[in-house]
């Protein structure tokens, strides 16, 4: 629980959000019972219903940004409904909702939600007391949104960027290993639920430390980049590559098993071999594969692949080493047509 409120920052938002809104509106509602106004006690108990459903929607499905935009119209339209029933006093509501709209919904959203209950309670002149006042009141909601809206927006903005530099690789603009710990967790909760074959290949390039001893570190980093390019051209866009450390990458290949995986990495391999190059000639690659075995483990996948590359790399680099296959087909992958020894 606590890990999800750490990690995902807009489930955070909703849930915190919605905390303060049930503690704020409890007491009101509990108040108006008693009170007797039964009318606006039903409207904040229906609000209360409305947001305790937006942030249990968000915990059980994991579909944050449609709960936020649902609780922030929920919050709104409250605000201009509590401003109908209960008159001027029900206005003080409004400014808090307008704020936090900008933090459940994406600023171009959430001002549009804002203009909206704004113009809504402005219709009901009956609410206020002069013209001046309803005008003043617009103003004033006018400036605390487009306050917002520039907090928010500058925030969104900040905080995509600090994502992708946590991600991504800046070298060659893949995914990190952080990424691909994450992507990896989903691939096998999604093929456990689901029954959907998925593999992994972890390859390396041979040799490697050779070139940046030889021709310096620039030149390593070009083949890097260059390999990410190679493979980046000749996968489908749901495979995605994961910069695993040094020359060391990891492709994930969703929906591939047996031939149609071995057809897609011989490929790879023999596009490296053509044209990834450095000064001193071809660049190759060994792979070590692994298809996801059920109820496996992130940790014991990768294992399995990280084996079948020490294999590889044992067999003469430049070879494609499947893991736990039968010997007839090891012996395939690791054929002379495969593997090069020199």
């Amino acid at each position: 629980m606590f890990y999800r409120l750490k990690t995902d920052f807009r489930l955070s938002i909703i849930t915190l959000l919605g905390a303060s809104a049930i503690l704020g509106i409890t007491p009101f509602a509990i108040f108006r019972f008693v009170q007797g106004n039964l009318l606006a006690a039903v409207v904040d108990v229906t609000i209360l219903v409305g947001i305790v459903a937006s942030v249990t929607h968000a915990w059980l499905t994991g579909r944050t940004e449609r709960s936020g935009l649902f609780l922030a119209v929920t919050t709104s339209s409250s605000a201009v409904v509590v401003g109908a029933v209960t008159g001027e006093p029900g206005l003080f509501w409004v400014f808090p909702c307008l704020v936090t709209s900008f933090f459940l919904a994406r600023p171009r959203l959430a001002i549009v939600i804002n203009m909206g209950a704004i113009l809504a309670l402005m219709v009901q002149v009956d609410i206020f007391r002069s013209l001046v006042q309803m005008w003043s009141f617009a103003a004033g909601a006018v400036v605390v949104s487009a306050c917002a809206y520039v907090f928010a927006y500058r925030n969104e903005s900040q905080r995509e960027r600090l994502e992708h530099l946590a991600t991504i690789d800046p070298l060659t603009g893949v995914l990190n290993r952080r990424s691909m710990d994450q992507e990896l967790a989903l691939a096998v909760a999604s093929a456990n639920r689901s029954g959907q074959a998925c593999a992994i290949a972890l390859l390396d390039l041979d040799r490697f430390k050779a070139i940046n001893d030889e021709y310096g570190h620039g030149v390593g980093d070009n083949v890097l980049v260059e390999m990410v390019a190679l493979i980046q051209q000749h996968t489908r866009r749901t495979d995605r590559l994961f910069r695993y450390g040094g020359e060391e990458f990891v492709l994930l290949l969703p929906g591939t098993r047996d031939a149609g995986l071995t057809t897609v990495l011989t490929n790879l391999q023999q596009i490296l071999r053509k044209h990834l190059k450095h000064p001193g000639g071809p660049v190759t690659a060994s792979f070590g594969v692994a298809q996801l075995a059920y109820r496996e483990t992130v940790d014991s996948w990768l294992a399995r692949a990280d084996a079948a590359l020490y294999e590889a790399k044992a067999s003469g680099r430049d070879c494609i080493i499947y893991a736990d296959l039968e010997p007839a087909q090891s012996e395939t992958a690791a054929s002379p047509e495969e593997c090069s020894l020199t």
